[in-house]
């Protein structure tokens, strides 16, 4: 058992630890997610807590395995990590077998895992807490109470910078397809296509024989064969795209799509899901880029899922001169935590995201990109 609680107490608090900073690194995409969990379960008047309850999820994730980890304050520490499985144990089990959403979020953008995934997870997970709370005695720190405890107000004090830098710019790690560097006309290709060997089964008339052939040597009905069934084998599983429902449309409902983000030179992209709440703070240094960029002769276009009447009146409100298409919420929430937020991409490939509080000067986006690429 002295290996067994080591053991677990090493594997959960790196569980936990991991768990609260994937989610602390982008507590809007947390927020997103609970959002979807609110939906499914009817809840939806829970929805303005959402940010709220996403940080204080992944700031107690955080906390809780670092100090499990480090063996701090094991008599509270052992028992937030039971608490913790106590509650998400038995709700993983109820999101497999109901499967509401396709996938928990429980690590984040940074591991996608199916429901039941998640569960068996969780069940290894739950053991381990209550090895390391019945053992929680073997895990005496050598630091006085007041470091212990010192040690504990700094890991809150370091998530809660991270996610609060997180809201206020963008995540410092970017786990999502739509992270610099990615060809997004690539990602939005099926990784994987699906592979099926077929075997047809004959009978034969004249001596009742069942026989099995591939699609490369069928038999002549004149030799009396007969087709009777087949059978599929799947070679090589489909995996779909990494994005999905990300198809730019005028009020026509033309497709600009490839246009645009094939283009050889740069194209921005301003992304703002939804107009009526999107932040105007800054909409006179984007309306700036965007004026100096066209001038240059580069495409600057909004992208929102908002319908046309509110466009116009955004527009006129913030004094907008560029073109909006409308693309899927969904999308453009995924692709940048920033309502609005920017994009600049050139054939396909993205080569620079802002928050909308760090929207940068045409000149310094010539100089770092536009000269370089």
């Amino acid at each position: 058992m002295k290996i067994a609680s080591l053991v677990s107490q090493i594997v959960l608090g790196i569980v936990f630890i991991f768990s609260g900073f994937v989610k602390a690194v982008d507590p809007m995409g947390s927020m997103y997610k609970l959002n979807d969990y609110f939906s499914a379960f009817g809840t939806t008047w829970m929805e303005p807590l959402s940010l709220t309850l996403s940080m204080i999820l992944s700031l107690s994730e955080f906390v809780i395995g670092f100090a499990i980890l480090l063996g701090l304050k094991m008599k509270y520490s052992a028992m937030g990590g039971v608490l913790f499985m106590v509650i998400f144990t038995p709700l993983t089990l109820y999101i497999a077998l109901t499967d509401p959403i396709s996938d928990c979020g429980c690590f984040g953008d940074a591991i996608i895992m199916t429901n039941y995934e998640t569960f068996f997870k969780n069940i290894f997970l739950f053991a381990a807490a209550i090895i390391v709370f019945l053992y929680r005695h073997r895990f005496k720190s050598k630091l006085t109470d007041k470091s212990q405890w010192g040690l504990i107000v700094a890991s809150v004090i370091f998530i809660a910078i991270i996610m609060l830098y997180s809201m206020r710019h963008l995540p410092i790690i970017d786990f999502r397809p739509w992270k610099v560097g990615n060809n997004v006309l690539e990602k939005m290709e099926p990784v994987q296509e699906e592979i099926i060997e077929f075997t047809f089964i004959y009978k034969n008339e004249n001596t009742g024989d069942h026989k099995e052939f591939d699609v490369n040597n069928l038999p002549s009905s004149n030799e009396g064969w007969i087709y009777v069934d087949r059978k599929e084998k799947i070679l090589q599983e489909y995996i779909g795209p990494a994005i999905t429902e990300f198809v730019i449309l005028d009020e026509y409902d033309y497709d600009w799509t490839y246009h645009y983000l094939s283009k050889p030179n740069f194209v921005f992209l301003l992304f703002a899901y939804d107009l009526n709440t999107t932040s105007r703070v800054n909409m006179k240094k984007i309306n700036a880029l965007a004026k100096t960029a066209e001038e240059k002769g580069y495409n600057f276009i909004g992208l929102t899922a908002s319908p046309f009447n509110v466009i116009d009146n955004f527009r006129h409100e913030v004094q907008a001169a560029y073109p909006f298409y409308l693309v899927d919420d969904i999308a453009l929430k995924t692709a940048i935590r920033s309502n609005p937020g920017i994009i600049l991409i050139k054939e396909g490939v993205v080569i620079a995201k802002w928050h909308h509080n760090d929207t940068p000067k045409f000149q310094k986006v010539k100089k770092r990109y536009l000269d370089r690429y």
